[in-house]
């Protein structure tokens, strides 16, 4: 899924060492789901944000499936992306947290730093046939706290009828994208649209060409990372992406792709189903490019993480872990991608799952590169996440070049 879009990420972060402290002194009670008397665990809380009725009613239906495994109930809630972290913090200070805690993947270190979650180890959780960056995105200090069971990252998405028109390839390289928008382009169309908007959204669309390229968040002033951001300050002053690109959400370019105004977009496979319905739209969709031929394409790790919580409960816990497990299972995992168009997080199943999906293809062989957010930086991600979209903004708008833009941001991110 898209990268939740979280302005209060720094007055979040502030609240972490309080949130330690109390439950460094106090332990997590836990767990408003109800047993017996004696002790028996009947029924298990489960907390996401996947608020939309759909979307909540059919993770119900897989969390109730995996809840009878367990022999529990699942009291299963939703809340709004954007108040979700704000919410796990104060009820980690209440001792209320759920047994279930669904979180996106950069929020899984913080919240275990403040000693939140339980190590998956603990319950014999199979963390075996993960990448390396899916199990990455749910550790903290070296143990697992959290399992996806899909991921998703962004590709190239392309107008097959436009490129032919033109006489176009699918490009493979900066210099053969610069081309092809440029020839895609004509009135009321542009060659290619990004979301270059000033929220982690935007971030998270420049970061394939940024780490493609060999830049890195830890030092952002290099000239790898102003090779990557004059990309897109050609790509507009050129007029072959519109300058609305700095407002536009992923949403927004979809919908500018499937009205035929962009012929070339960045975005992520949960927009294949909406444009599979779209009569007349011949899509296909290809790996990002590169800078230069045999550079190796990195692209962000998206998608959300279950974890269990703390609680005063051993039996809650162990029962949830059960859960979970069935969650991150071969069947469901396979079943959760097919329905999501996103891709499973054992290397196995996302194998088979390319033979069944083709269209997926492009995707798969990305995860199998991707990164985690927080990798290099951990909790310090977000600071990092800000100054990338600032300096995108500044370069886009003409008020910096790129080298002063990320010159501003390195300061930022290092700065007091």
């Amino acid at each position: 899924m898209p990268p939740a879009v979280r302005p209060q990420a720094r007055r979040i972060t502030a609240l972490l060492g309080s949130v330690a402290l109390v439950l460094a002194a106090a332990g997590c009670g836990g767990g408003a789901g109800s047993g017996s008397v004696s002790g028996r665990v009947t029924s298990l809380t489960a907390l996401d944000y996947y608020t939309d009725a759909s979307e909540h009613a059919q993770w119900s239906e897989r969390l109730t499936a995996c809840g009878r495994t367990a022999g529990v109930r699942i009291e299963h809630r939703s809340v709004p992306g954007a108040s979700l972290v704000p919410r796990v913090l104060r009820q980690a200070s209440s001792r209320t947290l759920p047994d279930l805690l669904m979180l996106d993947n950069p929020d899984v270190q913080q919240i275990a730093r403040t000693g939140a979650l339980t190590p998956l180890d603990r319950y014999g959780v199979d963390t075996g046939g993960f990448t390396k960056s899916i199990l990455a995105a749910g550790t903290y200090h070296g143990k697992v706290y959290g399992l996806a069971p899909t991921v998703s990252t962004i590709a190239l998405f392309y107008n097959k009828d436009m490129l032919a028109e033109a006489g176009v390839g699918v490009p493979r390289t900066w210099d053969e994208l610069k081309a092809a928008a440029a020839r895609l382009t004509r009135p009321g169309r542009y060659g290619m649209a990004v979301d270059a908007n000033a929220t982690f959204e935007g971030t998270w669309q420049f970061l394939p060409f940024l780490w493609s390229n060999g830049g890195d968040e830890r030092k952002l002033d290099t000239p790898q990372a102003a090779q990557a951001l004059r990309l897109w300050v050609d790509l507009v002053g050129s007029g072959s992406m519109s300058k609305s690109v700095l407002n536009w959400t992923q949403a927004d370019v979809h919908d500018q792709f499937v009205a035929g105004r962009t012929a070339m977009m960045l975005n992520g496979p949960w927009r294949i189903s909406a444009m599979e319905r779209t009569r007349n739209l011949h899509w296909g969709v290809a790996p990002i490019p590169v800078r230069a031929p045999g550079q190796t394409l990195v692209t962000p790790l998206g998608g959300e993480v279950w974890t269990v919580p703390r609680s005063s409960s051993e039996a809650r816990r162990q029962k949830a872990a059960r859960v979970l497990a069935c969650l991150t299972d071969s069947t469901h995992m396979l079943a959760t991608a097919k329905q999501y168009f996103t891709v499973p997080s054992r290397t196995a199943v996302a194998s088979r799952y390319t033979e069944q999906v083709p269209t997926m293809r492009a995707f798969v062989r990305s995860v199998e590169r991707a990164r985690a957010r927080t990798a290099e930086l951990g909790v310090r991600w977000p600071r990092a996440a800000t100054g990338i979209y600032t300096a995108v903004q500044a370069a886009l708008t003409g008020e910096r070049t790129p080298e002063e833009a990320l010159r501003r941001a390195q300061q930022s991110t290092t700065g007091p």
